[in-house]
């Protein structure tokens, strides 16, 4: 008995072209696809990490600037000269690189239920050599001072501020636990904001500084103490009026391409 096999019928060179066809087709918009879906996730990613970064360093700035005593805030230029916050500007909004000003030690005075110090003070029996400060742990604050100053400073470094006035009169602790005024003072009053460094905002190549730990004085040379505060920096304007500051920041995010960049902005004010 003879046994045949069926024989079938293959692909024709013409069918198998087509089919390749179709396939290199299909295979392009998927790769056209695949490299949009690609480019809207690192889109999305830059636009969210920005207005994250943005968003932070607007807190840390705004939370920083809340402890400014007012009378106390200058725009620095950048030829370093400094302008009072509430006076007109003498050049061009490019020309300014940061904001400068004393700040009181808001740690020390938000950080227990008696503070380090209290802000009050008994002008019945102060004088002018003397401040009596009841209801503060001036022991606390030496404490927070040395720790935050890295052991440069302590509550022997500090001055007071008066409402009436931004002239600093510099204290030290006396032996009965208030506030000695290094020099006899001209004048006391019942409120008082106890300071021990003052502030900066520097843009320096791009990059957001914080300056700290130097003189709390309106104006004082800026030591070379500072961290990094923002990268990417593109934006940073302020203004000053009425006991408001109102501060942008906008910060640049690249999206992978050296010439193709993400930016966000953001804007508060602190009163």
């Amino acid at each position: 008995m003879r046994y045949f096999k069926k024989m079938r019928r293959a692909f024709t060179m013409v069918e198998l072209i087509f089919a390749m066809v179709v396939l290199g087709i299909v295979s392009s918009m998927g790769a056209d696809m695949i490299a949009n879906i690609y480019k809207s996730y690192l889109l999305q990613r830059a636009e969210h990490s920005s207005s994250i970064k943005a968003e932070i360093a607007s807190l840390q700035i705004a939370n920083r600037l809340r402890y400014a005593i007012p009378g106390t805030v200058f725009r620095i230029k950048s030829d370093g000269t400094l302008e009072s916050v509430n006076t007109p500007l003498t050049g061009a909004s490019s020309d300014y690189i940061g904001l400068q000003w004393v700040a009181y030690d808001g740690d020390s005075f938000e950080t227990a239920d008696t503070p380090g110090w209290s802000g009050l003070c008994d002008v019945s029996v102060s004088t002018k050599d003397k401040m009596v400060v009841k209801g503060s742990d001036l022991d606390l604050a030496d404490t927070i001072i040395d720790k935050l100053s890295n052991g440069t400073k302590g509550i022997d470094d500090t001055v007071v501020y008066f409402p009436s006035g931004t002239h600093e009169y510099n204290v030290s602790k006396s032996a009965d636990d208030n506030l000695s005024f290094d020099t006899a003072s001209d004048m006391v009053e019942e409120h008082y904001k106890l300071a021990w460094s003052s502030y900066a905002l520097i843009v320096e190549g791009g990059d957001l500084n914080l300056y700290y730990n130097f003189a709390p004085q309106p104006g004082a040379p800026r030591g070379n103490t500072k961290s990094l505060l923002l990268q990417g920096v593109t934006t940073f304007k302020f203004k000053g009026a009425g006991g408001v500051i109102r501060f942008k920041i906008c910060k640049s995010e690249n999206i992978g391409d050296t010439d193709k960049n993400i930016t966000s902005c953001k804007e508060k004010a602190v009163f």
